[in-house]
């Protein structure tokens, strides 16, 4: 009874097992678990809370500033003289004294600084948002190179082990032949070289899958050990976008930044101006023996300016515009990059689509060319380099037209991300 137990648990835990290491995953999936579990999106999330605070901050200096504070002194020997001391002449033991002080300030005028320096924090905060976007954007490129990666690698594993077998029974049939006198010894070892590329060629296909499919599951943060399989639904058809507008969050978070750099100018050129705050405040005074002060409440205002600034400001002034200049080369250069790069992507993506009909081509004609070789070599007509060159421009162009269709999705998913639209474009 224990055994039988035993054998049920056994096979529920590598059932149990084998249903956590293989998953079957689409592009549209394997896009929303990096945008939303990776770690480089954890961190452009992060960054845009971190900048949401830094908005809140600035925005406290448009608050009341209040302090309170208290002091307390003991007094030795001390000489003390005034007209509200009894017996002016000195002879009072004062000992002790304590101060209790609250102030508010509230500012009321500084140069329009608090209220530039809201409005920049709140552009830079917009344009950590852009960032995080194209954070994403950048993911879902990486997640999709992989995704196709492993796809393509898996069809290759298909496709050569087929090719492997039929090099096999080559061996195996020209090995009786030889056997029988009926074929050279050169020729098998032609034909066992053959299975040993090709075994060759499998093994490295396979370590190139396993490191596609190990990347991808590290970079999901799925669990350990994963075996993903890809879903076959995103090869069966591609609705293309007929949009080619542009809309990057790089160049986005550059435009915030941008304005942001202008209100900086404002912000530097407030320090021209005064200053101007109310004030209010209360004040309790003891004077051990000698005097008591409450109820000193007190208000008014409160004015400043910084002389020095009409000399020494204007470097500062001078510092914004600079800074904005800047970041207005930087959006023309990734305006020029941006173009290039769409016209580019746009490029691969129609080459990938005349390749596979060229590609179509090629393998119906290696598999024809292999076919009339192969017929040509039982007649004696052909010999064995020309049929196993054949072999291998049929496996050749069969895996060209097996990755044809993941290519040109690919290529389409390229254009556009460089559109920055390639999340948009899977939703």
């Amino acid at each position: 009874m224990n055994i039988n137990k035993f054998i049920i648990f056994a096979l529920f835990s590598f059932g149990f097992n084998y249903a956590q290491e293989n998953k079957t995953l689409s592009l549209k999936e394997a896009i929303n678990i990096g945008i939303t579990k990776s770690n480089q999106a954890i961190l452009a999330d992060t960054k845009v809370k971190t900048s949401e605070w830094d908005v809140k901050t600035v925005k406290n200096n448009q608050l009341p500033s209040a302090s309170v504070s208290g002091q307390f002194f003991k007094l030795t020997k001390a000489d003390v003289k005034g007209n509200l001391i009894q017996g002016s002449g000195g002879g009072v033991d004062i000992n002790q004294l304590m101060i209790g002080q609250a102030n508010v300030t509230v500012p009321v005028f500084n140069g329009f600084k608090i209220q530039n320096g809201i409005k920049a924090s709140q552009n830079l905060n917009f344009a950590e948002v852009s960032n995080a976007q194209h954070t994403k954007e950048q993911i879902a490129l990486y997640v999709t190179q992989l995704y196709f990666g492993l796809y393509k690698t898996q069809q290759m594993i298909v496709l050569t082990e087929d090719n492997l077998k039929s090099a096999h029974q080559r061996v195996v049939d020209f090995q009786a032949l030889e056997d029988n006198g009926l074929l050279a010894h050169n020729d098998l070892l032609k034909a066992q070289l053959q299975e040993s590329n090709i075994e060759l060629s499998l093994e490295t296909i396979k370590k190139n899958n396993a490191v596609l499919n190990f990347q991808l599951v590290n970079f999901l943060q799925l669990a350990e050990g994963t075996k993903i399989k890809i879903s076959e639904e995103d090869f069966s058809s591609l609705k293309v976008a007929t949009d080619n507008s542009v809309q990057r969050k790089d160049l986005e978070a550059l435009s915030f930044h941008q304005q942001a750099a202008q209100t900086n100018i404002k912000i530097a050129k407030g320090n021209y101006y005064p200053s101007f705050n109310l004030i209010g405040g209360y004040i309790a005074l003891d004077v051990k023996n000698a005097l008591t002060v409450t109820n000193a409440m007190n208000f008014g205002a409160g004015i400043s300016y910084d002389l020095s600034s009409i000399f020494k400001n204007k470097k500062n002034v001078e510092k914004a515009k600079s800074q904005a200049l800047e970041v207005e080369n930087q959006i023309a250069i990734l305006n020029e990059k941006i173009t290039e790069e769409v016209q580019e992507a746009t490029e691969n993506y129609n080459l990938a689509i005349k390749q596979k009909a060229v590609y179509q081509k090629a393998q119906f004609q290696a598999e024809e060319n292999y076919r009339i070789v192969l017929d040509k070599y039982n007649n004696g007509l052909s010999n064995t380099n020309d049929l196993l060159e054949a072999n291998v421009e049929q496996l050749q162009a069969k895996i060209n037209y097996a990755i044809s269709t993941s290519e040109i999705l690919q290529k389409y998913y390229e254009l556009e991300f460089q559109k920055g639209k390639l999340t948009q474009s899977l939703n």
